[in-house]
């Protein structure tokens, strides 16, 4: 294996981390809304991702660098052809961090009521544009010989792209679930099965159709084994949740986000970006990648700094592992809504 196919390995690794990971955080912000009955709900739902939101958000971060300096032509293509949907989801990060950070800042109702507003949008929208990008990439796009998208904004809204979209929109709200089930006490961790159940329903369908959509279009024998085990993951995610075992449904449904995004960069390789136009115009791993010694430098720096990275954000979740719920919530003031318990 050669270093531009290990660092198509890694970068996997770092998509895959950041949606695992990102992905039930995005769920938690769009259950503000449906699932939480009142301020204090609300409350206990952000908080049981307020210490860990922005560090889940580094993943992104690195994957987008290691893209950067890896594969700078795939970067450069990828970038500048999705600059629309990649600069909507950029906007509702920034906006998402602003609204944790200043939804406590003031007690008055209309004020948190709006950051709480912004907080769910800001969840739901990249949410569904991941999905419908990544589809896109696995599907492939018009870049001519050049290397350039000469495609329009309107042809990534295509209806393999779109599916792609509702099925990371309802997988992440279902792994959010989960979470939130897993996290919480009372009431709210009971509607968070519930919900964890109705919404999983709903992904099991969609899930199952765009993979099947996937491996027909441009799988190949690993990818097929990566959808068995998507399928058999949320089939026990499903199960464990209902019978009230939401660790076992966590590890589950994070194992559903693992396997399913594991199968669009399996079905995807050695490509990192298809042509529709012509297949020789194709960005692959060897024609996208930069220079051995970039690639060198980079692995030796990776394998320094990775696992100090994981440790300590494998620390983080451990010292943030208790349940909490509206009782550990002084007074039920809604200020301070990143106040951990």
């Amino acid at each position: 294996m050669q270093l531009h196919d290990v660092w198509f390995v890694l970068i996997a690794v770092l998509w895959i981390g950041y949606f695992f990971l990102e992905g039930f955080d995005f769920g938690i912000g769009i259950l503000t809304k449906p699932l939480a009955r009142d301020t204090a709900e609300r409350r206990v739902l952000i908080n049981t991702i307020g210490p860990v939101w922005d560090g889940n958000e580094v993943w992104l971060l690195t994957a987008g660098g290691a893209t950067f300096a890896a594969f700078p032509d795939w970067y450069a293509t990828l970038f500048s052809g999705f600059y629309i949907p990649l600069l909507i989801i950029l906007v509702c990060l920034i906006v998402r961090g602003v609204a944790f950070e200043y939804r406590a800042k003031r007690s008055d109702a209309r004020w948190q009521r709006n950051w709480e507003e912004a907080i769910f949008w800001t969840s739901l929208v990249p949410a569904f544009l991941w999905g419908v990008a990544f589809a896109n990439i696995v599907r492939g796009v018009d870049i001519d010989a050049h290397k350039n998208y000469v495609g329009t904004f309107w042809d990534l809204l295509n209806p393999y792209a779109l599916l792609g979209g509702l099925v990371t929109l309802s997988l992440f709200t279902f792994h959010g679930a989960v979470f939130a089930a897993l996290k919480t006490v009372g009431g709210i961790r009971d509607r968070a099965r519930t919900t964890a159940l109705r919404v999983g329903a709903v992904t099991a369908v969609l899930a199952l159709v765009f993979l099947i959509w996937t491996q027909g279009h441009s799988g190949n024998g690993r990818s097929l084994a990566a959808l068995v085990v998507a399928v058999l993951a949320l089939a026990g995610a499903m199960a464990a949740t209902r019978l009230g075992r939401e660790g076992w449904a966590f590890v589950l449904s994070g194992a559903t986000v693992v396997a399913a995004v594991a199968m669009l960069f399996l079905a995807l390789f050695p490509n990192v970006m298809p042509s529709t136009l012509n297949d020789g115009w194709s960005l692959t791993v060897g024609n996208a990648a930069s220079s051995p010694y970039t690639l060198k430098l980079m692995t030796i720096v990776a394998a320094v700094f990775t696992p100090l990275v994981l440790l300590y954000q494998g620390w983080t979740y451990w010292v943030f592992r208790k349940r909490i719920g509206v009782q550990h919530i002084p007074g039920h003031d809604p200020a301070g809504a990143l106040d951990q318990a």
